[in-house]
């Protein structure tokens, strides 16, 4: 089942290392099969508060995902980010097609 890395991040620092990190990380993700689906936009928010960017990066799985975060690729650019911007990062998998919100009842 698809699997998202969802990024939430503010107070980027959009210097040199976050270029260099911005440069590389589509190496990192395509042996894993991932893309990006959202990445830094602004969200329209509707209720509530969000002061951070979205990024959003969709994963065959959640093996997929664990693995690309988990690869020696991305951890080697990995502070090259986290020296830069303040982030809350997650891994979450999606649903089928046919869900219905009822289905967390079962």
């Amino acid at each position: 089942m698809t699997a998202y890395a969802v990024g939430l991040l503010k107070d980027i620092n959009m210097g040199p290392d976050i270029v260099q990190y911005l440069e590389r990380i589509d190496a990192t993700l395509a042996p894993y099969r991932g893309r990006f689906l959202l990445h830094g936009e602004k969200p329209e928010v509707l209720e509530g508060s969000l002061e951070q960017d979205v990024v959003v990066i969709e994963f065959p799985d959640l093996d997929h995902a664990r693995a690309w975060y988990r690869s020696p690729a991305y951890h080697d650019i990995l502070p090259l980010r986290t020296r830069n911007a303040t982030s809350t990062v997650f891994l979450v998998d999606g649903l089928p097609a046919d869900h219905l919100a009822t289905d967390i009842l079962a």
